[in-house]
């Protein structure tokens, strides 16, 4: 069965720097598109980042741009997220979600497998 387990989460102040990993298991998700999620309390979870099964398509929300890159080692079955600047509003349970075959890693992709999610919490 497909799995997909974020760690790296963690508080962190202001302007300061986290890298998620989401570790995939039980599906050549090496073809598959990538992309990472969040959701904050009392809002709906949104599109942060996505990434095509080459790697070579990454997506972003406006409000990461320039902040957070997403990159995938297909190797090692694992996608990244490193977030730098990171601000009191990035603060969120982080998913990691699987799209489709051969897919590009749009925001508007259909993603059908999740993680658990991992906290991130930026103080002020």
């Amino acid at each position: 069965q497909a799995q997909l387990v974020e760690s790296g989460g963690g508080l962190v102040q202001a302007g300061g720097s986290l890298r998620l990993s989401c570790a995939a298991a039980g599906r050549t998700f090496s073809t598959y598109a990538m992309a990472w999620f969040r959701q904050a309390p009392g809002k709906e979870r949104e599109f942060v980042a996505g990434i095509s099964w080459t790697g070579t398509s990454t997506w972003y929300a406006d409000s990461v741009k320039g902040r957070f890159t997403i990159s995938r080692a297909n190797a090692k079955n694992t996608v990244y997220l490193q977030m730098n600047m990171l601000k009191p509003e990035d603060t969120a349970v982080y998913y990691c979600a699987s799209g489709p075959l051969y897919g590009s890693g749009r925001p508007s992709d259909r993603y059908d497998y999740w993680g658990q999610g991992t906290q991130v919490t930026v103080a002020s």
